[in-house]
């Protein structure tokens, strides 16, 4: 069964070890740095809950929800200002295309309608323009995309 499990001591090292296909790691920072962004959001009193993706005991991937925009983004629009955003989603290279990718963001969309920094009418994210595999999942599970960009990323909202 796939859950989202908190990264904790006792399981960060084994979620850093996972990795994406060599071509893949353009489109997604590695777990280290997304912890330390995690890390960085929550000391600067931002929201960061980063999660551990397991099929019952085996770590498949990474997953991590934030709430509102990061600080890099100029003039970010009000449905990121004032919305959750799924930051990050990895699945492991041994585990792609056995649908974990699509089953844990609706768990990750289970959580954030638990509206834990309260209301929000949006989940957004964003992506690599060329990556096409991770555009048409999110398409396929209901996010638009908005014609906005964030940095070079293009970004897609879900109405919740």
């Amino acid at each position: 069964m796939l859950k989202l499990t908190p990264v904790t001591r006792s399981n960060v090292w084994q979620l850093l070890k996972l990795r994406v296909h060599d071509e893949q790691r353009d489109y997604v920072a590695s777990n280290t740095e997304s912890l330390v962004e995690a890390y960085l959001a929550l000391s600067s009193g931002g929201h960061a809950w980063p999660f551990g993706i397991y099929d019952d005991d085996t770590p498949v991937g990474f997953l991590m929800i934030g709430y509102g925009a990061d600080e890099e983004w100029e003039n970010p629009p009000a449905y990121a200002r004032e919305g959750y955003t799924l930051w990050r989603l990895m699945i492991d290279r041994s585990y792609q295309g056995r649908g974990y990718g699509r089953a844990a963001i609706m768990l990750a969309l289970d959580f954030i309608r638990t509206f834990p920094c309260g209301p929000s009418e949006t989940c957004y994210l964003s992506y690599e323009p060329d990556n096409v595999r991770a555009r048409a999942l999110y398409l396929s599970m209901g996010f638009a995309e908005t014609g906005d960009m964030d940095g070079d990323e293009a970004v897609a909202v879900l109405y919740l």
